[in-house]
């Protein structure tokens, strides 16, 4: 009796995968296309999340944010507190937990007694290093999360981390605590109270007022997803990426709030924890919408990864090699051209490649030490070795030879002598073909006109 059942939701489910993957969207009306495409990108976000990497890491920015929160405030209201304007900390807090309630007003009470107590006097020297690494751990563990979904596995440089990091957290406050009060000023200004008067004006003028929050709410979304991935983040994207998740943060956080207040016989369950447990649920909720407005803004900026299935990335060993030699022989070109150093986002552009496909040969040439990178904002490369003595052989060895450990090498197999004499006499026929080439025969010869870097 199961088996119709079953294949009656085979015959549904592949229906509907017909009907939003089936049509060509190059010659659909703009209208049209425009609909299949939000489907599609609803589509990939909710497999994403069936898939349970966004709600682990989001779990996992949970714990995290548990233990740092009160570290990371209390650098902030230290920066804060040398302007004046530390008070205005609690009606912010206030503002991120307001689905909570009351039970939001406690806990934020209980986090600014916490915050007030801390004294750097106190912890010396060791102490106030730890609060600064805890505070710096919260933001590495929401750039791994940001560059998982942007398919980035190189982090930042340690010292990177630090510099940038601490900007954020020293810089961000300053930045939402000025936007914030120029619109208090601009409310309270005399003048401002009389354009109030007048009717349409009023009515705009109250709108607007509405809509504040939303748009500084857009605008920390997309400061993060621009800012914090180790890539290049298009505007465009990041604030798609950022409304998408400033609506569903607006949407969830109504629900919630009516969740709550209708959970009087949780409260008397779960007692005093019932409090820790809504703030843990209400955390959660607000790192998946965060995970889910960066799924958007991926697959706004790379839309070749909008796909029915998520197709595992497997390099074969002649895609790994021609992509080593695109990649030394651009990298070549732009050097010798103007000096210019390509990010990974060029060289992906330049190799026609996929970002993470790029990224893996990247770390396999940087690991040969045949490719360096500059440490200033954004990673660039430039060649660690003289390109007229680097033969195209070296290159294509050291790509065979990336992720190979000490423990399993070609050496410690079994010799046969036959196969041994193969190997032999292909590395042999190799040389012979390359024939003493150099990586600047490819960049001078085949790399006149380089696809040149975005915005140079």
């Amino acid at each position: 009796m199961t088996q119709p059942t079953t294949d009656s939701q085979e015959s549904l489910t592949q229906r509907a995968f017909d009907y939003v993957w089936g049509p060509d969207l190059s010659t659909a009306p703009p209208l049209t296309a425009l609909y299949f495409h939000t489907i599609r990108f609803l589509f990939v976000v909710g497999r994403d999340l069936a898939e349970g990497q966004l709600t682990l890491r989001a779990m996992s920015l949970v714990y995290t944010t548990l233990l740092s929160l009160v570290p990371l405030l209390a650098i902030s209201f230290s920066v804060l507190k040398g302007f004046g304007v530390h008070n205005q900390i609690e009606p912010m807090l206030l503002n991120l937990v307001a689905p909570l309630g009351d039970k939001g007003t406690e806990i934020v009470a209980q986090i600014i007694e916490f915050v007030e107590r801390m004294k750097v006097g106190v912890l010396g020297s060791v102490g106030v290093a730890l609060l600064i690494y805890t505070a710096v751990a919260v933001m590495q563990k929401i750039e791994r999360a940001l560059n998982y979904i942007w398919h980035i596995s190189r982090p930042r440089p340690l010292a990177q981390r630090f510099s940038d990091y601490l900007s954020v957290i020293l810089v961000g406050p300053l930045l939402i605590f000025a936007s914030l009060g120029i619109s208090a000023s601009l409310t309270s200004a005399t003048l401002f109270e009389d354009v109030l008067h007048i009717a349409p004006i009023g009515t705009a003028v109250k709108f607007l007022g509405t809509l504040i929050p939303f748009v500084l709410s857009v605008g920390a979304f997309a400061f993060i997803y621009m800012f914090i991935p180790n890539t290049r983040v298009r505007f465009v994207s990041a604030l798609v990426g950022a409304v998408v998740a400033a609506v569903l943060w607006k949407t969830v956080g109504w629900a919630f709030a009516s969740f709550v207040v209708s959970s009087g016989r949780y409260a008397a369950v779960y007692s005093a924890f019932a409090t820790l447990i809504f703030f843990m649920i209400w955390l959660y909720l607000s790192w998946l919408i965060l995970m889910i407005g960066a799924a958007v803004a991926f697959y706004h900026q790379h839309p070749e990864h909008v796909k029915q299935r998520r197709e595992a990335q497997h390099l074969s060993n002649r895609v790994k090699e021609r992509l080593a030699l695109l990649i030394m022989q651009y990298i070549g070109a732009r050097f010798y051209e103007d000096g210019g150093q390509p990010t990974a986002d060029d060289i992906a552009t330049a190799t026609n490649a996929p970002m993470d496909a790029v990224e893996r040969v990247l770390t396999g040439l940087e690991d040969a030490g045949l490719l360096t990178c500059s440490g200033d904002d954004r990673v660039r490369y430039l060649p660690a070795r003289p390109l007229d003595t680097l033969l195209v052989g070296d290159v294509v060895d050291a790509i065979r030879k990336a992720g190979e450990d000490g423990y399993l090498t070609p050496e410690r197999l079994r010799h046969v002598p036959g196969i041994d004499t193969l190997s032999d006499e292909t590395d042999e026929a190799r040389a012979r073909a390359f024939n003493g080439r150099t990586v600047k025969d490819l960049a001078v010869n085949e790399g006149k006109n380089p696809v040149a870097a975005p915005g140079e």
